[in-house]
């Protein structure tokens, strides 16, 4: 086990910070122990690696404390403060909109994570297409514990690291029937595995060449590319396009009107280019949000890809 700790800028969340990247729950590549740490296991360049991620306060200063194991160790160290948001600054954003300021006062201490690995964002996100949120994390967690390895280390029971893109594409038809993975998904996400090495170059770039990167394999669109690099790249512009819900939140938060279009969510967070994801994200965190009504459509996450 080796460690790395860092100090946190005042205001830090923590929790608000990581709990972008946990697919559920019960997602078993992601924990929320009883002690209030961490689990994170991933699959980084040099191999499979378990990462514990605590807090303390010393002296009136927030101390985060990584603890990894595994042949990824020594990359998830280095990567740690990328995670943590330290490259993040969100004094480059300024609010335009009293909703938009509220929201980001009462949170301030929420940065945005950078994983640095685009494979682990991006087949979580191709399994939410066109399906309720739910589902999709009920098949992330049951392939992930099928075909996933053992955890490195002392990591809280049941968890995982996800399958290596050889294994994603070796997966028989029938299990991902049986995970309720249609076959325009299993098969979008085996042509991105077939090119993952090219796929995580997009961790090195930026947004525009990245959002291109990944949407040049066919059944990955604008949607996808942008939820997978909010994560991978800490990306402050990846605005989310093309789902059912966003626009209609964002356009109420803002200005109190029923429904909401990408285009009527654009020109509201105009003012906000170049953090136009940031901006939305203090909107869900802190903003007046309209009531789901009963006869609404199902919690599908987008309507394009």
């Amino acid at each position: 086990m080796s460690f790395r700790e860092w100090v946190a800028p005042s205001p830090y969340d923590l929790a608000r910070t990581l709990r972008t990247l946990r697919r559920g729950q019960a997602d078993p590549t992601f924990r929320r122990a009883d002690d209030g740490s961490w689990w994170r296991t991933l699959r980084s360049p040099a191999g499979p690696a378990t990462l514990r991620i605590h807090s303390r306060t010393e002296n009136g200063v927030q101390v985060v404390t990584g603890q990894a194991w595994g042949p990824g160790t020594d990359w998830a160290l280095h990567a740690l403060p990328d995670l943590l948001g330290a490259d993040d600054d969100p004094a480059q954003f300024t609010a335009r909109h009293r909703a938009v300021a509220v929201a980001q006062r009462a949170h301030r201490g929420v940065r945005l994570a950078r994983t640095g690995l685009v494979m682990e964002s991006l087949i979580p996100a191709v399994l939410e297409q066109r399906i309720t949120t739910g589902s999709a994390h009920a098949a992330w967690r049951r392939l992930v514990q099928l075909y996933g390895e053992d955890a490195p280390g002392p990591a809280p029971e049941g968890m995982r690291v996800m399958p290596a893109p050889n294994v994603w594409r070796m997966i028989p038809s029938w299990e991902w029937h049986r995970a309720n993975v249609d076959r325009s998904r299993a098969a979008a996400i085996v042509r991105a595995c077939q090119r993952a090495a090219r796929l995580e170059e997009a961790a090195a770039m930026e947004l525009p060449a990245a959002m291109a990167r990944i949407q040049l394999i066919e059944g990955i669109g604008p949607w996808t590319a942008a939820e997978t690099l909010q994560r991978a790249l800490g990306a402050p512009d990846a605005l989310t396009l093309g789902d059912l819900h966003l626009p209609v939140q964002i356009t109420y938060a803002l200005t109190g009107e029923r429904g909401g279009t990408d285009a009527r969510m654009l020109e509201l967070l105009a003012p906000y280019a170049g953090q136009r994801h940031r901006a939305a994200r203090y909107l869900l965190l802190g903003g007046r949000l309209p009531n789901r009504r009963a006869h609404r459509a199902p919690h599908s996450r987008i309507a394009h890809l």
